[in-house]
């Protein structure tokens, strides 16, 4: 496999490991303010995205490729909202494990991974269409 095809299957790997991450994010985000519905219960917790390079024995580049997506286990924070549907006992309601400001930092990461990606991917196609373009003209 040629050098310009190897770039283009890297990149590829690379947006769709960006797009799963940015999805992620978003389901962290929409969740925010999700608590449970039974009082002293477990609100949403966040998840995260973890990732690894897998080489690709036909081309020999390193894949981006997703490792796993598992839950965060910090703790909770506690609001205190007696009148809330989730308070426990005590009025304390436990809110998701998720950080705006992270959350927003990521998903800012992950789309500037996934612009660059996308470049790689424009510039691969641009130098296989010179490329063709040079082998029909000397042809």
């Amino acid at each position: 496999m040629d050098a310009l095809t190897t770039a283009l299957k890297v990149s590829a790997s690379g947006l769709g490991a960006q797009s799963t991450r940015m999805r992620v994010v978003s389901e962290n985000l929409a969740n925010a303010q999700s608590t449970s519905d039974v009082p002293g219960g477990d609100p949403y917790r966040r998840k995260t995205i973890s990732f690894e390079a897998e080489l690709d024995r036909a081309s020999g580049g390193s894949l981006v490729e997703i490792a796993a997506i598992a839950r965060d286990l910090s703790d909770f924070r506690l609001e205190y909202q007696p009148g809330h549907k989730a308070a426990d006992e005590n009025g304390y309601v436990k809110m998701p494990n998720v950080n705006m400001l992270v959350e927003m930092a990521d998903m800012r990461e992950a789309n500037r991974g996934y612009e660059a990606n996308l470049q790689s991917i424009k510039q691969a196609r641009e130098l296989i269409t010179m490329t063709i373009d040079l082998l029909r003209s000397g042809a």
